[in-house]
């Protein structure tokens, strides 16, 4: 067991992942959350090639697997239901590892959280800065409490104040488009795939989960914090992609108002340094990108298993943090900048541009298609 020690700023996907990536290497690891209680919530979330091929390096692709479900294609659609692109999930899966999965998030924080000692587990600790003491980073948090340790690995989310401390400019920035979403049973309907339906009213995505569930999001563009759009429920919604195909409005009016989960769109602009010292920004910290590439969590579950290779490879901690962000500033960065540009695409309103760019879609050949996967499910582990 090594004598260095790790803090660990957020029980998320990130952290959590981090934390089980580093205890694997023999480091000791202590992980602090905001929330009362480290509680799995969320709605569905689809892991690609590069996230399961990350927790095959964990061990754990299997349990994860098991929990959720493989799916045969993603299809994106007009809202007539006439496909626009499609990508074929088990010749990507033959060529990249186990490829459009879905999972419901919360089985998947049960896994992680299975990995971990609890003991090593504090709640109701939300960290407001930082300091340097000596050779120790010290961490405050809202309660008053502070806490001492060797390093600090930030993984508290977009809003994270503490990179807001060592990057006062990077604020969260608002994509121009406010979404809902929710996991339902399925309302008696057989569905394979994945798929994202675009049309000049917004834009909806349906994920089959396991055990006959369904995750669903609908992306509508509008101003920031709107408080009108705050208060839509599944009615409004019904009523606002009125006449997009089946099974969507069935869906949307088989939705209780009470599973509604609503939220902006929100990124982090692409920050030039990850490494602070003793100070590392992984996750959404570092690098909070739009849904809009499914590549969210799959960057934060990177950042886990080849943060604990350049700590197995390094002498130095601080020396490992630098290598780390050398190896995941270029990809961050693509992936973030990639996609906010397919947000702008997909989230086009007005009618003529939205035939032009379906009919573009079309038109793309396969070849420049796989040449772009390739660049977002390749991995460097």
């Amino acid at each position: 067991m090594s004598s260095k020690h790790f803090t660990i700023i957020g029980g998320g996907i990130a952290g959590l992942s981090t934390a089980v990536a580093l205890k694997q290497k023999g480091f000791q690891v202590s992980i602090f959350e905001s929330a009362p209680e480290i509680k799995p919530l969320g709605a569905g979330l689809v892991l690609a090639a590069n996230a399961i091929k990350a927790y095959k390096k964990l061990g754990l692709a299997e349990k994860i697997i098991e929990r959720g479900r493989i799916l045969p294609s993603f299809s994106i659609l007009d809202q007539w239901g006439k496909v626009i692109t499609q990508a074929d999930a088990q010749g990507l899966s033959e060529k990249y590892g186990t490829h459009n999965f879905s999972i419901h998030r919360p089985a998947l924080h049960q896994v992680l959280l299975e990995e971990i000692d609890p003991t090593c587990l504090h709640v109701n600790k939300a960290a407001v800065r930082v300091e340097n003491i000596g050779d120790q980073v010290l961490v405050h948090f809202k309660d008053g409490s502070s806490h001492l340790s060797d390093y600090l690995i930030v993984a508290d989310g977009i809003h994270s104040a503490i990179r807001r401390q060592l990057v006062p400019n990077s604020a969260p920035r608002y994509a121009g488009y406010t979404c809902w979403r929710a996991v339902i049973d399925t309302p008696g309907l057989a569905m394979n795939e994945a798929t994202e339906t675009w049309g000049s009213k917004g834009r909806i995505g349906i994920v089959p989960l396991a055990d006959d569930r369904i995750y669903w999001f609908a992306c509508v563009n509008g101003p920031v914090q709107d408080a009108k759009m705050s208060a839509w429920r599944s009615a409004d919604l019904v009523k606002q992609f009125k006449g997009f195909h089946h099974p969507i409005p069935e869906i949307l009016a088989h939705t209780p108002d009470e599973q509604l989960l609503w939220h902006d769109i929100i990124d982090l602009k692409p920050i030039s340094k990850f490494a602070y010292g003793r100070i590392l920004l992984i996750g959404d910290a570092a690098h909070a990108t739009t849904p809009n590439m499914g590549q969210g969590a799959c960057q934060a579950i990177e950042d886990a298993v080849i943060l604990a290779d350049e700590l197995s490879a390094q002498d130095k901690v601080e020396s490992a943090f630098l290598a780390f962000e050398k190896r995941r500033l270029p990809r961050t960065h693509f992936i973030v900048n990639g996609s906010w540009q397919m947000g702008k695409i997909a989230q086009l309103g007005n009618p003529i541009l939205v035939r032009v760019r379906n009919s573009l879609f079309r038109m793309i050949p396969d070849r420049v298609n796989e040449k772009q996967m390739e660049k977002v499910l390749g991995v460097d582990f």
